[in-house]
């Protein structure tokens, strides 16, 4: 498919309306989703949405606007409209920041796909669902059985008034199920993989990895056995960490405070500010010396990996902290020239119809040299927790409590009785300082987040912090039950 001489239009008329620089991001959307709920198909739906946005740069003031009219008369009006509201708020501005790219590519990109999900017939993705959610009930006690798949297919196409090309083409998929046990006058719930299920950039195979039907029973019976399990303990005491729940801590008390948006100010809602203020740069000690946080938006099975990001930056790898210390930034072309850096193409948009933003893209905990097994070893009393059930956390992401679907204590370095309800809280640079190992890479996965909210209105991001489980000493345990 081909937008050239659409996107020249729309931008030829933008450039003679007064843009110093205009983009133009065509984008075609194709979501599904199918969910088995209780014996029967809940949920199968299937929407594709084009459209396109344009920015337009004026007197170092943005403007944006977006249409689905793709007739001249339509570009025009649509490109119109970004130059119209540029030049309102360099009216008004009282800073004008904005500056075209540095540089142009012409490029083509497309997310590697063992086997594509089209392939498969619909008959044998609804029958998969169905049977995975049969096996949820185990027992009696299990009121509520899902299971679901989710496939994203995206082609965009990028053009600049600089030069820039670029055509790619972005599949990302994700399952996961999940039982609901109610008896002894109580509820809980098991989910898998993880928390919120598997997601990841790629076709079927990511489907057929995550093994739905051959984890669904032992979750179910997890969910049972809570019902009867003893409750988790108050107190402070060592805590091992699941890989995926080890992810959203990056996620909640990283990932969002690093947006360098939100450092600077210009954003607050949805998430907050940050503690990762400018004048930390280099000094903060973020952690221990073991924790180095990534962001790389190259890495094979990311949910934000991409060949460029919606401002036409190319994906790169970067460090936010390094060997413990904080080291840099989610950034942008306009806020990475204004503390002397290069963006590291962080800037997404939901769609064609929002404006692009500095994004949460792929950040990820290096792995250790310890195999996950080995974790317990050097705990005497403590507490293995896996899958997050609640989280929360200040408007400056340094205060935050986090429960947990399961935990088993630890005793003499092994994994005793199942616990139910555990929670631990802390602030976010004294519990990364208290991390002393982190699991190899053999059980390091890249957990991706498909609804990662930001901005107002508000915009759902796919993001992936990929983590192994990982190990913190001293942490405060049964927030919000005593502790």
């Amino acid at each position: 498919m081909s937008f050239d001489s659409t996107a020249s239009r729309a931008l030829d008329t933008a450039s003679a309306r007064g843009a110093a620089y205009a983009d133009i991001r065509f984008e075609v959307a194709r979501t599904e989703r199918i969910e088995a709920r209780n014996g029967v198909v809940a949920t199968l739906s299937d929407s594709t949405s084009r459209g396109y946005g344009i920015r337009a740069l004026v007197d170092g003031t943005w403007g944006f606007a977006a249409a689905s009219d793709t007739s001249d008369a339509g570009l025009d009006r649509t490109a119109a409209r970004a130059v119209e509201i540029a030049k309102a708020g360099a009216a008004i501005a009282r800073r004008r920041f904005g500056e075209a790219p540095p540089k142009a590519y012409a490029d083509v990109f497309a997310t590697p796909v063992h086997r594509d999900p089209e392939d498969v017939p619909l008959n044998d993705r609804v029958n998969l669902l169905l049977e995975a959610e049969r096996l949820l009930h185990a027992g009696p006690q299990i009121g509520v059985g899902r299971a679901w798949i989710d496939l994203w297919r995206t082609d965009k196409y990028f053009y600049s008034t600089i030069g820039s090309k670029i055509e790619q083409s972005i599949r990302q998929t994700g399952c996961g199920l999940q039982a609901l046990a109610v008896g002894n006058g109580d509820v809980q719930t098991r989910t898998f993989p993880g928390d919120i299920g598997l997601y990841a950039s790629g076709g079927w195979e990511i489907v057929e990895r995550a093994g739905l039907r051959e984890n669904a029973q032992r979750i179910a019976e997890e969910a049972v056995a809570l019902l009867s399990a003893p409750q988790a303990p108050s107190g402070v005491t060592d805590v091992v960490l699941g890989g995926s729940q080890v992810s959203l801590q990056i996620h909640e008390s990283c990932g969002h405070p690093a947006e360098l948006d939100r450092v600077m100010g210009w954003e607050a809602n949805f998430s907050g500010v940050s503690f990762l203020e400018l004048d930390q740069l280099d000094k903060l000690k973020y952690g221990s010396e073991i924790v180095t946080i990534s962001i790389d938006n190259t890495m094979p099975g990311g949910m934000a990996t991409v060949g460029y990001d919606d401002e036409g930056s190319r994906s790169v790898r970067s460090d936010i902290v390094r060997d413990g210390v904080l080291v840099g930034y989610e950034m942008s072309n306009d806020t990475a020239r204004l503390i002397g850096r290069d963006s590291n193409a962080c800037v997404r948009a939901e769609s064609w119809e929002y404006v692009p933003m500095i994004r949460m893209c792929n950040l990820n905990l290096r792995p250790g040299e310890i195999p996950f097994e080995h974790l317990f070893d050097d705990v005497r009393d403590g507490i293995y927790m896996e899958s997050n059930r609640s989280w929360s956390i200040d408007d400056h992401r340094l205060n935050f409590q986090f429960g947990c679907e399961i935990a088993w204590e630890i005793k003499n370095g092994k994994r005793g009785r199942l616990l139910k309800n555990p929670t631990y809280g802390g602030i976010t640079p004294a519990f990364w300082n208290s991390c002393d190992a982190v699991a190899d890479a053999a059980s390091w996965v890249a957990w991706g987040t498909p609804n990662c909210g930001k901005g107002e209105p508000m915009q759902s991001g796919r993001t992936t912090q990929a983590a192994s489980p990982a190990r913190f000493r001293g942490v405060r345990v049964g927030v919000g039950y005593g502790g």
